[in-house]
């Protein structure tokens, strides 16, 4: 009497185990120091120029003299020493406004230890260098210690003087709104898909090309 052979069974198909969420690649040390190493050398970048700048404006023109126009009258030459801030606010507190600026320059200080975003980089490193720069009029120009005037002497038009640290501010000022509007954090990542990240229980890797 033959037997058939056993006829081998394939094992059921299991349920597919649920995948396990990668979690974000953070940014290197290494490049977090170059992002922070690039910001303070971009703030002294800004200061040396505005400082260098400044110094030429009081050597080569003259306080209340007529403006030397470089563009029509929209842009011009003209020396002034503002004792106020731009537009000449504050006049008669720059006392104040010399508080006010050391306490954004260390906020801006202890920020700048916390971004993983290029732009942000940039962005920092252009506001620290333009607050500086006219932080350093107010210490130790004239009249004196923390009354300093500060040094403008590029005119736009009629309507105000400024230098190179106020450009750099207001640049750091433009960017500043673009990366918050496209809502780009100091770690590069923008606020929509850290929120979908959130949801979904994974996390999302910070982008330092931003």
């Amino acid at each position: 009497m033959s037997t058939e052979p056993a006829v081998p069974t394939s094992p059921e198909p299991s349920a597919p185990e649920p995948a396990t969420p990668v979690p974000a690649t953070p940014v290197p040390p290494a490049s977090s120091r170059r992002l922070v190493l690039f910001t303070f050398l971009l703030a002294a970048l800004v200061l040396a120029v505005d400082q260098a700048t400044k110094q030429w404006a009081l050597s080569a023109l003259e306080l209340g003299a007529p403006q030397h126009n470089l563009i029509g009258e929209f842009l011009s030459l003209r020396l002034v020493l503002n004792p106020g801030a731009a537009l000449g606010i504050g006049y008669g507190y720059t006392w104040v406004l010399t508080i006010l600026v050391v306490a954004v320059v260390i906020v801006i200080v202890r920020v700048i230890s916390k971004i993983r975003s290029r732009a942000w980089a940039v962005t920092l490193g252009l506001l620290l260098g333009g607050a500086v720069g006219n932080l350093v009029d107010r210490l130790l120009r004239e009249p004196g210690f923390a009354h300093g005037h500060v040094v403008d002497f590029i005119g736009y038009w009629n309507w105000f003087t400024g230098n190179v640290a106020d450009i750099a501010i207001v640049v750091a000022a433009v960017m500043l709104a673009l990366l918050s509007l496209m809502g780009i954090g100091l770690d590069g990542q923008r606020e929509s898909d850290r929120e979908a990240a959130s949801a979904a229980g994974t996390e999302v890797a910070p982008e330092p090309e931003a």
